[in-house]
């Protein structure tokens, strides 16, 4: 664990070492799923943009990206269920192989939204990896292709999550103490 941990966090659930070492082995199985394959890793902005920097660094394949922005948190610590696009795809996905790479999945219906659209395109195939999910907490059957690491239900920030636009450096997987955003005026 590293020596410094935020005052805002009561508990550190993932270490940056464990958080390494679970995406070069993600890494290693999209690899050699995705072999001879035309390969376009779809961050969904802005929480993803770490782990798919580091994800893709790890990939031996020469991969392309795109990013998607959607909202459906606001500056809430809950999903409202209710998902925007706030910006599409750069790149055609018809006939190819797509990698949905999310931060995490708890509701999962920003996910489950982001499938059927992307699905109604065209992709040769349509796979999910996320780095973080709160599996048993799912709105919607989900199937998780390249599942990262299973989380309680509860708040997390760091690693690319945030609440309100912060802990996003943190290089950790942390939970927010709820005087951090009880503090926080509506």
């Amino acid at each position: 664990m590293n020596a410094e941990v935020h005052p805002d966090i009561e508990e550190v659930l993932i270490t940056a070492q464990e958080i390494e070492d679970k995406i070069s082995g993600l890494a290693k199985l999209i690899t050699e799923a995705y072999r001879d394959k035309d390969l376009l890793l779809v961050g969904v902005l802005k929480g993803a943009f770490v782990f798919m920097a580091d994800l893709a660094r790890e990939i031996q394949l020469p991969v392309e990206f795109d990013f998607m922005a959607v909202s459906s948190y606001g500056s809430s610590t809950k999903s409202s269920g209710v998902v925007r696009i706030l910006k599409d795809l750069d790149y055609e996905i018809t006939g190819r192989h797509v990698l949905l790479v999310e931060d995490i999945i708890d509701s999962g219906l920003t996910i489950s939204y982001l499938l059927r659209y992307l699905e109604a395109r065209g992709p040769e195939s349509l796979e999910i990896c996320s780095l973080f999910w709160k599996k048993g907490e799912q709105a919607v059957p989900l199937d998780v292709r390249y599942p990262g690491f299973e989380i309680p239900p509860v708040f997390v920030v760091g690693y690319g999550l945030d609440y309100a636009e912060k802990y996003r450096n943190l290089p950790y997987i942390g939970v927010l103490k709820p005087s951090a955003y009880d503090a926080e005026v509506p």
